[in-house]
This record gives C-alpha cells, structure tokens and sequence, in this order.
C-alpha cells in the first residue's frame, strides 16, 4: 500500500511539471489536491492489533533479556518466559530482528548460532 502511494505520489509530481510546462493550471490544482488527500491519509494511520501485541512481546523480551546473565539463543529466550514460550520460534526471531535493527538489542553469532542481549547505554549511543 505504501508503495502504491509513493507511486501515485511520483506520477502527480510528474503532472505538475508537465502541466506547468504548459501552462495548464487546471492540472496542476487537480494534482496538488490529489497529493493533499494522499497525506491525509497517511497521515491518519494508527497501529493495528497486530502491532500494538508486538510492543507487549517487546517488553517481555526486554524483562526476559535484563534477567539472562549472557546472550541467550531464540529458544532459551522462550524458555524464560511462559508467553514467549507460545509464540513460534520465527516471531520470536522476528521481534529480535526488529529490536536489533533499532539497537535496542545486541546480536551476536558465534559457531552458527545467534545470542541476543540487552544493549547496553554506551553501545546505543555509540560511545
């Protein structure tokens, strides 16, 4: 959906150069409105259900990461908690991989395999 606005976006843009160019303002008032109303919309956007349960499984893992002692695989992870215990293996992985991308959380390989952490204030702030 985002990309279809952007396109959408893109194409009015191109009307305004082109009507501008040729001097037809009627165009270009059609196309700028059009704009207007793609930005109205997204700009009324709320999180879904989905989302709003994920920042839940957020902060457990967050509870769950400041009581392990060391990086702790997926599956340790959910062995911690009882709630994260009922959720797959990939959407676990999947809220790491979100929290990581953000620096919330550290990632690190070691042999194959993947432990997760806190990150620490310094890391974050890139000190």
């Amino acid at each position: 959906m985002a990309n279809k606005m952007m396109a959408q976006r893109y194409y009015f843009n191109e009307i305004i150069a082109l009507a501008k160019a040729n001097d037809r303002q009627d165009l270009v008032d059609f196309a700028e409105y059009r704009i207007e109303v793609l930005n109205r919309k997204s700009s009324n956007k709320k999180p879904t259900k989905t989302q709003v349960e994920n920042e839940g499984y957020k902060n457990i893992i967050r509870s769950a990461l400041t009581t392990a002692d060391e990086g702790v695989t997926v599956t340790e992870l959910q062995r911690l908690d009882d709630t994260l215990g009922t959720l797959s293996n990939q959407r676990v992985s999947a809220l790491l991989r979100q929290m990581v991308e953000v620096g919330e959380v550290v990632k690190t390989i070691d042999k194959k395999k993947s432990y997760f952490s806190l990150a620490v204030a310094n890391e974050v702030e890139g000190e």
